[in-house]
């Protein structure tokens, strides 16, 4: 059995409307050795029918008996995955068809860099370009990433490639939903991996009504959000011994998002 070089791992929940053109943005890959691990995540509407009507022998599908959430799908796909690498994509957005090319190739070409991301540009539901994401832009180097994630996640998730290795020893945790990639970040920089980007949009991300982004954009006042997951990171990584200059800069930036969310809350509470 031949083992595919790149793993893209993509977790599924009644996402009929899109789903179809995820998996052939992945399918038309320039890089062709991949398996394509698709966990449906106990969808309730054609997500199914449609993931079975492609018969590429690449994909490997996988089943959720009942929904159990992003983060047990995603720690699921990472523990069958065979490739060397394993790349992240959602349900809902494009892969360009250069992507895992020019990701496999970066991680080939610098041994030091654990992950690898690259820029994004915004689509809407009709594929119609919306704008780019402006941190994103100014994240690039490992250097550039490691101080601006201090302050706010600065990586879209569905662009990741990770070493294969480094992603089976470090899952996701279960008590950082919605904030998961976030906190998978800080943990591998804590631990002294390298996070770097490729400076061309390399993905088409999907913001619409009923999307994980627009959802919880909405909800909770983001400072605390972030306040709250430093927290637990900071806890977490304090309990395992692993001490650092970097857990000082997190909780400092901790107290700010506090500080910027009793702001945000007296704001909200005059109407302003």
């Amino acid at each position: 059995m031949n083992v595919p070089s790149v793993s893209v791992i993509l977790p599924a929940y009644n996402c009929e409307k899109f789903i179809g053109k995820a998996i052939q943005s992945v399918l038309q890959q320039t890089l062709t050795d991949f398996e394509l691990i698709i966990v449906n995540d106990g969808s309730t509407d054609n997500t199914e029918s449609i993931i079975l009507t492609f018969t590429d022998p690449r994909i490997v599908y996988q089943k959720n008996s009942e929904n159990k959430g992003l983060i047990y799908s995603l720690n699921k796909a990472i523990e069958i995955a065979d490739g060397k690498y394993i790349a992240r994509m959602d349900a809902d957005d494009i892969c360009l068809p250069g992507r895992l090319a020019r990701q496999k190739t970066f991680l080939d070409q610098n041994e030091d860099i654990a992950v690898v991301a690259s820029t994004i540009d915004f689509i809407n539901e009709q594929e119609e370009k919306k704008g780019i994401w402006e941190l994103d832009r100014k994240t690039i180097t490992p250097q550039q990433i490691k101080k601006a994630i201090l302050k706010q996640n600065c990586i879209a998730h569905p662009t990741v490639m990770i070493r294969s290795e480094i992603a089976k020893k470090n899952k996701y945790k279960e008590y950082q939903k919605n904030i998961e990639d976030y906190d998978l970040w800080l943990r591998l920089l804590n631990r002294g991996f390298s996070i770097s980007k490729i400076n061309e949009p390399l993905l088409l991300y999907r913001l619409h009504g009923s999307s994980v982004t627009s959802i919880h954009l909405k909800k909770s006042n983001p400072f605390f959000k972030h306040m709250w997951m430093k927290t637990r990171f900071l806890f977490g990584e304090l309990f395992s011994g692993r001490f650092s200059i970097f857990l000082f800069w997190v909780l400092f930036y901790a107290k700010l998002d506090f500080i910027k969310g009793i702001g945000k809350s007296i704001k909200s509470l005059f109407g302003k």
